[in-house]
């Protein structure tokens, strides 16, 4: 089970201003390599794939793979040109989906 996710968004931007956003969510991890105490492998369990919408429209999206660390941590831009609302998706291997948003003015 995930942790709630963790996102920097500035409240604030100017038309034009390129946004450095942050974002980490603690996961506990497995790579499906590891074996139980019964001796059989303990499944694959990984964030596999991260989006991040704003107003809707997807601006950022990364998919992840087995070497992806235990607390995916991603950084990027974007170029901010109106006020609205960003919103940060985390995929796991069961289908489970961690979502938080952020709300951004711009001016």
């Amino acid at each position: 089970m995930a942790s709630k996710p963790r996102v920097k968004v500035p409240k604030k931007a100017s038309v034009g201003e390129v946004i450095t956003i942050k974002t980490l969510i603690s996961h506990k991890m497995e790579s499906g390599q590891r074996k139980g105490k019964d001796g059989k492998l303990v499944p694959r369990k990984i964030i596999n794939k991260f989006t991040a919408e704003f107003n809707g429209q997807e601006v950022f999206s990364a998919d992840m793979h087995g070497a992806v660390s235990a607390n995916p941590y991603l950084e990027f831009t974007v170029k901010m040109s109106e006020s609205g609302t960003f919103k940060f998706s985390w995929v796991d291997d069961d289908g489970s989906v961690y979502s938080t948003e952020k709300k951004i003015t711009v001016s």
